[in-house]
């Protein structure tokens, strides 16, 4: 447990680094490579006015948290996010919100002994591949994390044929070798279960949305 905790902490404090630049141009370089990640929160098949609990593992500058806010207005959201940079601008995205929407600044699963069994639905949108080696332990949490008959939802890079490709990515700390869709077929029921090519097949990503038996 100790070693997993200082892995966590040195992964967040990476990641905290990495997007110190990345978050001045997230927004305006993003879209272009990020695909699916509307799609997948409009696959995820709850009730849009229902009073529901969301988590987002890993929101960003709260592009998704903020659709996530909009598509369920009555749900509350909790959305973590490691990097300081990424959740000043998050924070602000989501203000309009109120207090339903909550950015909390910490890797996720630290505070998971107190929220085991309370979620309805929890979304990874392109961070499991950069969650390296914890992604696994993450998923897990998850699977805890929610309610029998909740939904995990991920959007993430799947594979390339291209090696020049993976390892300009490797570059960027994400991992492309197919290694998410297997683990989320084994764990929860498959109710989209896609992979997706991306410019003429110079990669793939994958779009799920599972439910939890």
């Amino acid at each position: 447990m100790g070693t997993a905790h200082k892995d966590s902490k040195e992964q967040a404090s990476s990641m905290d680094q990495y997007y110190k630049f990345q978050s001045k141009i997230y927004d305006l370089t993003r879209w272009s490579f990020l695909f699916g990640r509307v799609e997948v929160i409009k696959d995820i098949p709850l009730e849009r006015n229902a009073s529901i609990k969301i988590l987002e593992v890993g929101c960003g500058t709260g592009f998704n948290t903020k659709i996530l806010a909009e598509t369920f207005p009555a749900a509350e959201i909790k959305a973590y996010e490691v990097s300081t940079d990424m959740v000043d601008i998050a924070s602000k995205k989501v203000a309009p919100f109120g207090q339903r929407v909550q950015v909390v600044h910490e890797p996720y699963g630290q505070d998971a002994e107190g929220q085991n069994g309370q979620y309805d639905a929890i979304l990874f949108s392109y961070s499991l591949t950069m969650i390296n080696p914890q992604w696994e332990d993450l998923l897990k949490q998850a699977k805890k994390d929610l309610k029998v008959g909740g939904y995990i939802a991920v959007v993430d890079f799947h594979d390339s044929k291209q090696g020049w490709f993976k390892s300009h990515m490797g570059n960027h700390h994400v991992r492309m070798d197919g290694h998410l869709r297997p683990f989320l077929r084994d764990n929860f029921e498959p109710i989209v279960n896609k992979v997706r090519s991306a410019y003429m097949g110079v990669w793939e990503y994958i779009s799920f949305v599972g439910k939890k038996q």
